[in-house]
């Protein structure tokens, strides 16, 4: 992550990262957020066989994406 990224452009993913390295004491004039609120994604996590996930995974490196990124493309061609 770019160093001069200020935390209020940050994703939600990318403030999670950078916060479970750093700590508000290491920053002046940063106060503690009394309130905050979020419009997190709803996600449904599927079983996958552990054969099949491994070809996935080794086609997603191939596509230089990742497995989620895949298989969410598959099953948009597929069901639309």
């Amino acid at each position: 992550m770019k160093k001069s990224k200020k935390i209020s452009d940050m994703s939600i993913y990318e403030a999670s990262d950078f916060w479970d390295e750093h700590d508000f004491t290491e920053f002046k004039g940063v106060e503690e957020v009394k309130e905050m609120r979020f419009a997190l994604k709803k996600k449904k996590y599927i079983p996958v066989d552990i054969m099949l996930y491994k070809k996935i995974k080794q086609r997603a490196k191939q596509l230089h994406k990742t497995e989620d990124i895949l298989i969410n493309e598959w099953l948009r061609e597929r069901v639309g």
